[in-house]
């Protein structure tokens, strides 16, 4: 069973990595860009372009806000599936404490109780003899 929960956490691990490396990928690409636009002179272009950058600009803004807003809910979602899940946890430990015990208690019997000086009632034993 934990070998299956560290092959899961690990796949998990492994799946949230790729995500981050791709959306640093997207991010560094996308701050080069913005360098680089800003080193080139656009007072000096025509006005149609100023306005298409300010809509490049808000475009950019929106999908990152959009973004922030999702990754935040998300982050609220996993939070609240992390504090179920420890709840669970919790709340099977009884059942995992009487089960240690009753094991403790069957190997305790099985290893301590002697019954060969114990008579078994006629019904009960075994004879050849008749």
């Amino acid at each position: 069973m934990q070998q299956i929960f560290n092959q899961l956490l690990q796949f998990l691990q492994q799946g949230i990595a790729a995500i981050f490396r791709f959306v640093q990928m997207i991010w560094t690409w996308t701050v080069g860009q913005i360098t680089s636009l800003t080193k080139v002179p656009w007072q000096d272009w025509p006005f149609w372009k100023q306005i298409l950058l300010v809509l490049v600009i808000g475009g950019v803004i929106w999908a990152l806000y959009k973004a922030a807003k999702e990754l935040w809910e998300a982050g609220e979602r996993i939070l609240g599936a992390f504090a179920a899940l420890l709840g669970v946890l919790v709340k099977t430990l009884p059942n995992v404490i009487v089960a240690g015990l009753i094991a403790l208690g069957g190997v305790w019997v099985l290893n301590n109780l002697d019954l060969s000086s114990v008579r078994l009632p006629a019904v009960f034993q075994t004879s050849s003899a008749k």
